[in-house]
């Protein structure tokens, strides 16, 4: 389903203008949940070996913060996974995982999401991924965005179809 780059409106089939903001089209391809899902795989797969053989036994220890909000992770691994993916995306749009399943990060109007949009981006997938995904599917299911992708403006797009 095409959308506007200016204001990210659903586009309805065949338009020149955007209904929205008026815009003239360049519409850009989202990327569906399972690509965005088989990305964030295997980026996991990929960051879980590095931190296993950084933290593999007498190299470092690894602080456990306690466990007292539901949902949210904030221990040593979820700090790199947020640090990985706020600089693969703030710099060039893509994590490997993205790299692999050929989307990208971008702004609205398909401009490359900078460092402050992939840091507000990478929060909700570091540290609170379930609730990030459960009100992206609820609110934002026709934009494709999770609740953190919407704060930040981004979207994920088909990287060929930029």
């Amino acid at each position: 389903m095409p959308y506007c780059r200016q204001c990210g409106a659903q586009l309805p089939e065949g338009a020149a203008y955007c209904p929205n903001c008026g815009a003239a089209i360049r519409a850009h391809v989202l990327a569906n949940w399972g690509e965005r899902f088989i990305a964030w795989l295997i980026d996991i797969i990929i960051l879980s070996a590095f931190l296993g053989l950084i933290t593999w036994p007498g190299y470092i220890l690894m602080p456990q913060l306690p466990r007292w909000i539901p949902f949210v992770e904030l221990g040593f691994k979820d700090i790199i996974h947020f640090l990985y993916w706020m600089f693969m995306e703030g710099t060039n749009g893509q994590s490997i995982g993205k790299i692999v399943m050929k989307i990208k990060t971008v702004r609205l109007d398909g401009g490359p999401a900078d460092m402050g949009q992939a840091a507000i981006e990478s929060i909700g997938k570091a540290f609170l991924l379930p609730i990030d995904v459960l009100i992206g599917l609820i609110f934002y299911q026709e934009e494709k965005q999770r609740l953190f992708s919407y704060l930040s403006k981004t979207i994920v797009v088909k990287a060929s179809a930029r």
